[in-house]
């Protein structure tokens, strides 16, 4: 891994419900790949600077990948109204699309929450997309809100799922058997004492996805 020698660029993308507000950590001229990292459900307080979301780009940007960041329609400068998820699958193809043009290079994918939720679904089918990372996986009914990964059954791209032994929206046992019914190659860490946010646990969190980076890199590129 190389040192963070990146800077940072506030950015406007062209979205269907209008403009994203972006944030880019720029990386290395020969960056490998580049990443994309989405924030939780922005009517309960996510936004693109949460804590979750900064350490996950802090560990991808540790590999001198470019990373782009970007809130949700409704949220912060992006424009539109929150889609309940629907309309936040266009959202991240938008982003998916400028990392594209911008870089050329095949895309990690990382979510937090509902920023997985929404995101595994748009980056699974996607052939840019090459690692999927969720973290906080929701799995229980939130409200009016449910959570189907059927589509996770046929993704064979490596996958990583993270989540706080005490998520209380991914209950141990819960969790385990949606993640068993995922298509391989896929792995599961549980960091033990954290809740849904990784409170006090957030440095463990981002120790596990650079090992899984490393070792995924050293699997398809060595």
């Amino acid at each position: 891994m190389s040192p963070d020698s990146s800077s940072i660029r506030s950015l406007l993308l062209d979205g269907p419900a209008g403009r994203i507000e972006a944030l880019l950590n720029t990386g290395s001229p020969d960056a490998t790949h580049a990443a994309l990292v989405c924030h939780p459900h922005p009517v309960y307080g996510g936004t693109m600077h949460n804590k979750v979301v900064f350490h996950a780009m802090k560990a991808l940007q540790n590999f001198s990948f470019p990373v782009l960041r970007f809130n949700f329609r409704g949220t912060g400068l992006s424009e539109g109204e929150h889609a309940k998820g629907v309309g936040e699958l266009e959202d991240v193809r938008t982003a998916l699309d400028w990392l594209e043009r911008e870089y050329a290079l095949p895309i990690i994918f990382a979510g937090f929450s509902f920023g997985a939720a929404v995101g595994l679904r748009a980056a699974c089918p996607d052939e840019r997309v090459t690692a999927l990372i969720g973290l906080g996986l929701p799995v229980t009914p939130i409200e009016d809100r449910t959570y189907n990964y059927d589509f996770l059954r046929s993704c064979t791209k490596p996958k990583l799922f993270v989540s706080g032994s005490r998520d209380q929206f991914g209950p141990m046992g819960r969790l385990e058997s949606e993640v068993n019914a995922f298509a391989d190659p896929k792995k599961l860490v549980r960091i033990e004492a954290g809740d849904h946010f990784f409170e006090g646990r957030l440095k463990e969190m981002r120790t596990v996805i650079e090992q899984w980076v490393a070792e995924m890199l050293q699997i398809t590129v060595g």
